[in-house]
């Protein structure tokens, strides 16, 4: 039986859904298809986000030849064929240009994807290549420099997966319509969360569970977490995920690895959302270490960064990897309580001016303004006392940002300590 995704699969660009960074009505994108002037082009992201859907639709408003192969299974052999065959079309009568779509193309290795180069120079073949891979290490650098416009797909939205999911609940034609088959809300928001973004893996889901209930069930979470092999306990309220990303932040808040990595293997069994929890991660590395541990953010970045390109299962490995690391370092919140106690006198408080000395001075007339007698600290060693605060705050001798003793903090704090006693001093 043909899976339900490819059933679904979008015909137009008015049905294809996600990828709004760069496809938009009005977007460059949009019109080079709708004015058939789209030339060649590399599509990557991870699957299941439309690279493959929207290159057909493409191939069927440009009106040309179509030919769609998989760089696993095709070599040079058949490539040149294509291009034989597209000589034709295009010299010969027809003066039709053919459009190809290589799959995978970052298996071909420097030769087989040189052989396209003469034929995307002279004009024969407009290319669409694919990959999960990032173009710019697994594709030649002459092939980018001819096809020029690269676009990266992201995995889909929660809510972009689950227009797709009832849009195929209510299609009749090519979904699940005839069926009689509903599935409550809970149910949809699980698989939607569950598929991590990926289209396919949410509506072939969809489809085994629907074509395995009889007619006038509701799809449950239950059955959903069946299909996905996964518990759905998370999913019985609403506001579970959240009292989980709460648990886990306030778990590496108090030192506790064990517990964070609990809370964290509960909401990767429960969503699989790599972002949703990459984001509260890389927060809670300024929040909560802050500058007790500076390092702190390239490394849970670098961890997110590296569970994004793993995908699930094995991004797990690179979250709890983030979330030990975290729940181990030195803590300090008092880069973060700066910013607010700074933001809370902004509201609360009359604004002065920026001191004449800061102020730009790049400009014809800057010093008639009375602008101008900045020290510049360099010329001293690196330090030198001047007025940066405006003279109420200056004046009244505000601090915002008061350093604890806290791993590397510590440091800051006896550099600070250091200029306040030569302040005194002068």
């Amino acid at each position: 039986m043909i899976p339900l995704s490819t059933r679904m699969r979008p015909t137009t660009l008015d049905e294809f859904v996600g990828q709004t960074q760069f496809l938009y009505k009005g977007s460059l994108l949009y019109n080079a298809i709708t004015n058939r002037t789209f030339d060649s082009a590399i599509f990557f992201g991870p699957s299941g986000t439309g690279k493959t859907t929207l290159a057909r639709i493409i191939a069927d408003t440009m009106g040309g030849n179509w030919a769609e192969i998989n760089a696993s299974t095709t070599g040079v052999k058949e490539l040149k064929e294509l291009i034989e065959s597209a000589k034709h079309s295009f010299f010969g009568l027809e003066k039709k240009q053919t459009y190809v779509y290589i799959d995978e193309f970052h298996r071909w290795n420097k030769l087989q994807q040189d052989s396209l180069l003469q034929a995307l120079e002279d004009g024969v073949l407009r290319f669409i290549g694919s990959t999960t891979e990032n173009p710019y290490f697994a594709i030649n650098n002459a092939v980018l420099s001819r096809v020029g416009q690269i676009y990266e797909f992201r995995r889909l939205a929660e809510e972009e997966v689950l227009l797709l999911l009832r849009r195929a609940l209510e299609d009749s034609e090519r979904g699940l319509g005839k069926l009689g088959i509903k599935a409550d809300e809970l149910a949809l928001h699980a698989l939607a969360q569950m598929s991590s973004g990926d289209a396919r893996i949410a509506l072939d889901r969809l489809g085994f569970i629907a074509e395995n209930l009889s007619a006038g069930e509701i799809i449950t979470a239950a059955a959903v977490g069946e299909a996905m092999q996964r518990q759905t306990g998370f999913y019985d309220k609403g506001d579970d995920r959240y009292n989980l990303l709460s648990a886990l932040q306030k778990s590496i808040r108090g030192s506790d690895p064990d517990a964070a990595v609990h809370y964290l293997a509960r909401l990767i069994e429960g969503s699989g959302d790599i972002m949703m929890i990459g984001r509260r991660l890389v927060v809670m590395a300024s929040e909560d270490v802050g500058m007790a541990y500076p390092q702190a953010v390239s490394v849970v970045v670098s961890c997110v960064q590296a569970a994004q390109i793993s995908g699930l299962p094995e991004a797990r490995i690179n979250l709890a990897h983030a979330v030990v690391f975290l729940a181990s370092c030195p803590k300090s919140n008092a880069a973060y309580m700066a910013y607010e106690d700074a933001v809370s006198d902004l509201r609360n408080k009359p604004l002065s001016d920026v001191p004449p000395h800061l102020r730009d001075t790049s400009y014809a007339g800057a010093k008639d303004r009375g602008y101008g007698g900045y020290v510049y600290p360099h010329d001293y060693g690196g330090w030198v006392e001047q007025q940066y605060l405006p003279d109420d705050l200056y004046n009244a001798g505000t601090k915002y940002y008061n350093p604890t003793e806290n791993g590397s903090e510590a440091s800051f704090k006896k550099y600070l300590e250091k200029l306040e006693s030569l302040k005194k001093k002068k």
